[in-house]
């Protein structure tokens, strides 16, 4: 086999990880937007899965259009977390970036996509546990904390690794 084919064949046998992007938004009273996908039963933050050659910028500017019909400049990135695999889906990084806080004319112009959601609301921090999955909550209340304090948060489903681990 040449290098070529040798190198061709080494990058075909590379796993590949499913990314998707999601955006920390908030409404005046700090409270955090989440909505309700049409397609499963419980609620998530908005934000979609990253296609081929997308960047989890592009792709959460993307989703925030096609799903919310809004367009908020997205800030820094609060979190990175690695979510191991949980069949049927391999593992993947979820990004979630500081969007901001929406003005009450930013709110109002919000429009669901019904094909893919059904309903949002603003919940309070305290509430994300019992609204969104556990290891979802958990992303969440990190990037909240790291949002606040101006930092990036590197997690491993939802949690902050010990150092020297």
């Amino acid at each position: 086999m040449s290098d070529s084919a040798s190198y061709l064949a080494f990058v075909a046998s590379v796993p590949r990880l499913r990314a998707a992007a999601g955006a920390l938004l908030r409404d005046r009273e700090g409270r955090v937007l989440v909505v309700h996908p049409v397609y499963k039963d419980e609620w998530d933050i908005p934000g979609g899965m990253i296609e081929a050659g997308e960047s989890p910028t592009d792709a959460l500017l993307r989703e925030l259009q096609e799903e919310l019909g809004i367009a908020p400049p997205v800030g820094r990135l609060a979190c990175v977390d690695w979510v191991p695999p949980a069949p049927p889906w391999d593992a993947g990084l979820m990004f979630v970036f500081d969007a901001g806080v929406l003005t009450e004319s930013q709110i109002a112009a919000i429009r669901l996509q019904p094909q893919e959601l059904d309903a949002y609301v603003f919940a309070a921090p305290a509430d994300l546990d019992s609204l969104l999955p556990p290891g979802q909550a958990r992303r969440m209340n990190a990037a909240i904390s790291a949002a606040d304090t101006g930092q990036t948060a590197y997690l491993e489903d939802g949690r902050h690794r010990p150092s020297g681990a």
